[in-house]
């Protein structure tokens, strides 16, 4: 009985350090890919960000520059700069904001790349990392035409920030700045500063540790891992959202968040309706950091535009949840036939990220 009983346990104690580690490599390479996209696309996205008055330009400059550089916080933080400055007025810095939430969510299809070559689970995994690109296409659809015309984010932004102006703000640091951050700064070092390459490594890195971390979940948790992530953390909406909402201001980035849960959609642990407000609570958590930051800054126009992201996705959320069939429908739909024929899930990549947006911006940017 005893001598049963080790064995098991290291049977457990090993699965379990695999899947922390390929849970760890899969992080170092969303990190390592958004970190080598803002190595040649930074300043590109700081020239499109101050060139626009125009609202829809300005959306489509948002998405454009964030899945450039993979990164809707650095998208966010060169807006309110800009804004702080002078360069951008907070009315033309709500549409670029608006965009960069759309354009974060390229994270989300990347990380459901991994479950590629096996159809069954690409068909789950696909749908439920589009939700989150769904949701913030509805949003925009809804808050921007509004914006232009009645002004309500940018009004209410004002009377909390005033409100709030001098209450001062705290500090936090992402594990990923011990954790991961000098690894990838190490990989792209080692790669002589070549970007492409280190987003190529990147991205194959995202793929691989998808993949032997699904296996290992599958292989070790024979049902409980399941129960735990169903009955406990997605038991219902509330907890869902809670759980990404409290991770993504912990971890500062919804993006690596709701990439997380990509790969439990694809092994079938967790549905798309599970998946959604889990989805909503990181989009609103990542406005946090936002706000505590500005507030530290005590700049009135750097708060209003940490203030515009918040209530664009609560806002969101309010339209949204109630009508989620809507939504989660809708992402079904659209995920279905690249979940059957897998090569258009690149060309819907290309389309909604970076053709579209680009040859709007090319054709209307003065």
């Amino acid at each position: 009985m005893e001598s049963e009983r080790y064995p098991k346990f290291l049977k457990v104690f090993i699965n379990t350090f695999l899947a922390l580690l390929y849970l760890y490599l899969f992080l170092l390479g969303v990190n390592l890919f958004g970190a080598s996209l803002k190595g040649f696309g930074t300043g590109f996205a700081m020239a499109l960000i101050k060139t626009t008055n125009n609202p829809f330009i300005g959306l489509l400059i948002g998405l454009f520059s964030t899945t450039i550089i993979q990164s809707s916080s650095v998208t966010t933080s060169l807006t309110v700069g800009f804004v702080a400055g002078g360069t951008l007025t907070v009315t033309n810095a709500i549409p670029i904001i608006m965009g960069a939430n759309i354009g974060t969510t390229i994270t989300n299809i990347i990380a459901s790349l991994g479950h590629f070559s096996v159809e069954g689970e690409f068909l789950k995994a696909f749908p439920s990392a589009i939700v989150h690109d769904i949701f913030n296409l509805l949003t925009v659809a809804v808050l921007l035409p509004l914006e232009v015309l009645f002004h309500p984010i940018e009004r209410i932004s004002g009377f909390l920030t005033d409100f709030l102006l001098g209450k001062g703000g705290v500090t936090f640091q992402s594990p990923f700045e011990f954790l991961i951050k000098p690894v990838s700064r190490r990989i792209i070092s080692l790669a002589g500063e070549n970007y492409t390459l280190a987003a190529i490594i990147a991205f194959l890195l995202i793929i691989l540790a998808i993949t032997l971390f699904v296996k290992t979940l599958r292989k070790a948790s024979a049902g409980k891992f399941e129960t735990l992530i169903d009955q406990y953390l997605f038991r219902n909406a509330f907890t869902a959202g809670i759980l990404g909402l409290g991770l993504t201001a912990f971890v500062q980035s919804s993006s690596v968040v709701t990439s997380i849960a990509v790969p439990l959609a694809g092994a079938g642990i967790i549905s798309i309706e599970q998946i959604y407000p889990y989805t909503l609570g990181a989009n609103l958590g990542t406005t946090v950091t936002t706000i505590l930051a500005a507030l530290v800054t005590g700049n009135v126009n750097a708060i209003r535009v940490a203030l515009c992201h918040s209530l664009f996705n609560t806002m969101g959320i309010a339209i949204w949840y109630p009508l989620r069939r809507i939504p989660i429908n809708l992402a079904k739909k659209v995920g279905h036939l690249p979940g059957k024929k897998r090569f258009l899930a690149f060309i819907y990549i290309l389309l909604i990220f970076i053709i579209i947006p680009g040859a709007f911006i090319l054709i209307f940017r003065r």
